[in-house]
């Protein structure tokens, strides 16, 4: 029996928001740039929002199109932010790109949560949405050539492009780290960082140039194979879509058992990955600081090294960034605080050669250094458009401010 005398509780009544979808696609956004698409489902994204998963599909189907309406925001934004405006037809050529430079700073700034989604989950979009979102980016891009042309006319097309898939790339890699700085100091950064790109005076020779490699390789034993062909199913395809039975018939084993007498596991090829990804940049460390005369010198020579040895394995690079999600946590913990290492004594030498920057400006700096290198990897491949010693070159203007020396 319902109770109706004076003295009764006012029934609380459970309004639904005015504007439920947009706060549903703000945070299932923020639960992918946590934790990636294939790391969130839609029970995970319901209790956060403390709904039931009935009402969360009375506004989107599937968690795909939460996930295709945060992407393509995000290509939407770009296009956004190097748009004009009218009165632009009356400024200097620099005005206007540094017009478009401080939009796409605020932009990645204020959407730092999800950049990271547009960097590397981009290729599980369907054939359709990932066509619109590319198509927006490079259009994007496009704009930001055709304003780099008409601040430095002298440069030729392919550098135009580099430069402009460059400062995307420095400006966006601060999704894919959680370095504080406040908003006042990091915008600034950016910006004068990807000025130091844009009129650098890199080296303009496109020939293919041959990569450094330590010799001809050996044939692998067999657990050095399986690691090789599961690197390059999960660049390839991503690591949620790569099974065991893949990698056994990609390393040519008469069945999937027999991954197991050398790894135990998919995850356990994805963390030796990662291992072997992380030696290779720490392990350089120690020597070319003691190699070096100055702190700039080591930085150059770490640079050097790393540029050709992720050019050499282009794959395993791309790995390490698109995949740390899927690491197992304990493997997870041991590979951050890995990382934490290499960067910090980056970022060390950075502030010895630079005492203006601060430590956790280097260590911004260092974290674009390492995701310029993969970005442009992944965008010109071996096509010699971007070299490694361009690349290199544009390392030592984002880490020291300057060109490397010819």
């Amino acid at each position: 029996m319902t109770d109706t005398s004076p003295d009764a509780p006012p029934r609380q009544v459970r309004r639904r928001p005015k504007n439920r979808r947009a706060q549903i696609a703000a945070e299932s956004a923020a639960a992918f740039g946590a934790h990636g698409y294939h790391g969130v489902s839609m029970d995970d994204i319901a209790r956060r929002l403390d709904i039931s998963s009935t009402a969360l599909y009375r506004h989107f189907p599937s968690k795909y199109a939460l996930f295709r309406e945060e992407l393509l925001r995000l290509s939407g934004l770009a296009l956004r932010a190097v748009a004009l405006p009218e009165e632009a037809a009356d400024w200097s050529p620099r005005r206007r790109l540094d017009h478009v430079l401080d939009a796409i700073v605020v932009a990645t700034i204020t959407n730092r949560p999800t950049v990271a989604l547009a960097r590397w989950e981009r290729r599980y979009l369907e054939p359709a949405d990932f066509a619109e979102f590319t198509g927006q980016f490079t259009t994007a891009i496009a704009a930001v050539r055709a304003l780099i042309r008409d601040v430095h006319p002298e440069l030729d097309g392919h550098d135009r492009v580099v430069r402009a898939v460059s400062l995307f790339a420095v400006i966006s890699s601060i999704g894919d780290h959680h370095v504080a700085l406040s908003v006042k100091a990091l915008a600034p950064l950016l910006k004068a960082t990807v000025w130091t790109m844009i009129d650098a005076d890199l080296p303009g020779e496109r020939a293919a140039t041959p990569i450094r490699r330590a010799g001809e390789r050996p044939p692998p034993f067999k657990h050095e194979l399986l690691l090789r062909k599961a690197v390059e199913l999960f660049h390839e395809h991503g690591y949620p879509n790569v099974s065991v039975e893949d990698i056994a018939v990609a390393a040519d084993l008469s069945a999937a058992s027999a991954v197991y007498r050398y790894y135990r596991g998919k995850s356990d090829l994805l963390a030796a990955a990662f291992r072997r990804a992380a030696d290779r940049v720490s392990a350089a460390i120690a020597p070319a600081v003691r190699a070096a005369t100055t702190p700039a010198e080591a930085l150059g020579t770490l640079i050097d090294l790393y540029v050709t040895g992720s050019f050499d394995e282009r794959a395993l690079t791309f790995v390490y960034y698109a995949e740390f999600t899927h690491v197992d946590r304990a493997d997870q913990v041991t590979l951050r605080h890995l990382q934490q290492v290499i960067v910090t004594e980056w970022a060390t030498l950075v502030t010895e050669a630079r005492p203006e920057l601060s430590l956790a400006e280097a260590r911004i700096l260092v974290h674009a250094s390492f995701s310029l290198v993969v970005d442009l990897g992944r965008t010109f491949g071996d096509d010699g458009i971007c070299p490694p010693d361009l690349v290199i070159g544009l390392l030592h203007a984002v880490a020291l401010g300057r060109p490397s020396p010819r």
